[in-house]
């Protein structure tokens, strides 16, 4: 599909239907494009873990608040996490990047304030967001971006030592009678003229 048809019919899936599974080789398809997103100097300070264990995803679909039946009903649930310790960060840019790249880290980041520099990285991971979701759509799949979850909730249930969860993303098949999907409601987008100039 043309990318903009893509984008087109692409939506925010409030309806699962649960008995549709992903297949696996889907899932490391998925696992792969996401391992090659893109980030500032290649910082690349995330963990994203792929959750299709029914009973973990039970646990974490009732820390969900509103976004419970999504994370329950959708086949995959991924979360998205960022490297919360800075000297870590630094041990793994050292190991992974060039010069240059660390250097601009030194030079451009380093002696800001540490909430600013963990904004940053979680910046990062925000990137890496938009190129789940086009992916996901190119291989036919629905999903939905959840930032309305229990964050500190999620990283006990998965563990995820040294990171902490941003947001998480529904993934599967919409239900049939979702009511959100283009069909049924078209999106709802500001003109071209009030957010595009061409200079």
């Amino acid at each position: 599909m043309d990318f903009l048809e893509l984008a087109k019919n692409r939506y925010t899936t409030k309806q699962f239907d649960g008995s549709k599974k992903v297949a696996d080789e889907t899932i490391a398809k998925l696992k792969e494009i996401i391992r090659l997103s893109p980030s500032s100097i290649n910082s690349q300070p995330w963990k994203f873990t792929f959750v299709t264990n029914e009973e973990i995803k039970a646990k974490l679909a009732k820390v969900s608040h509103h976004n419970e039946p999504k994370v329950a009903d959708a086949s995959l649930v991924v979360v998205f996490s960022v490297i919360d310790n800075l000297e870590n960060f630094e041990i793994q840019i050292e190991k992974s990047l060039p010069e240059g790249s660390i250097n601009y880290f030194k030079k451009n980041i380093k002696h800001l304030p540490e909430a600013e520099i963990k904004s940053w990285l979680a910046h990062q991971v925000y990137l890496s967001l938009g190129f789940f979701l086009s992916a996901a759509a190119s291989l036919n799949l629905d999903s939905t971006p959840m930032e309305g979850i229990q964050t500190e909730s999620y990283d006990e249930i998965l563990q995820t030592e040294g990171y902490k969860t941003l947001f998480a993303v529904a993934v599967g098949y919409r239900n049939a009678e979702d009511s959100n999907q283009p069909i049924i409601t078209p999106k709802s987008r500001l003109p071209l003229d009030k957010v595009i100039s061409s200079i």
